[in-house]
C-alpha cells in the first residue's frame, strides 16, 4: 500500500486523505460531509479514504493517533492535519488554500 499511496499523495492537484474506522461514530458523521466537499471541488481535488485498521503500518507512518484524522498533501508533502469532524466550510477554507 505504501508505494501506491505514495503516487497517489504526488498528485499535481491536492489530495485529502481520511483515515477513518468502520467502528468511529464521528467517522461516519464525516464521510457526508466530505462527499460534499467532493461534490463542490470535483476533479480539484482527490479524497482517499484509508481504513487504519487495515493499514496499520500507513496509519503508523503518518501517526495517526485518534480517528477521523484528515491529513491534506500538496505535490507529495503533507500541508494540514486535523482530528475530528469539521464542518465543509472549514474544510473548504482550508483547501482553498492550496487550490
Amino acid at each position: 500500500m505504501k508505494s501506491s499511496f505514495s503516487k497517489i499523495i504526488n498528485s499535481e492537484i491536492p489530495v485529502l486523505v481520511d483515515f477513518y474506522a468502520d467502528w468511529c461514530g464521528p467517522c461516519k458523521m464525516l464521510a457526508p460531509i466530505l462527499k460534499e466537499v467532493k461534490e463542490y471541488l470535483g476533479d480539484k481535488i482527490k479524497i482517499v479514504k484509508i481504513d487504519v485498521d487495515k493499514n496499520q503500518n500507513l496509519s503508523s507512518t503518518y501517526q495517526v493517533r485518534g480517528v477521523p484524522t484528515m491529513l491534506l498533501f500538496k505535490d507529495g508533502k503533507q500541508v494540514w492535519r486535523q482530528s475530528g469532524v469539521l464542518q465543509k466550510a472549514d474544510i473548504l477554507s482550508v483547501i482553498e488554500n492550496y487550490l
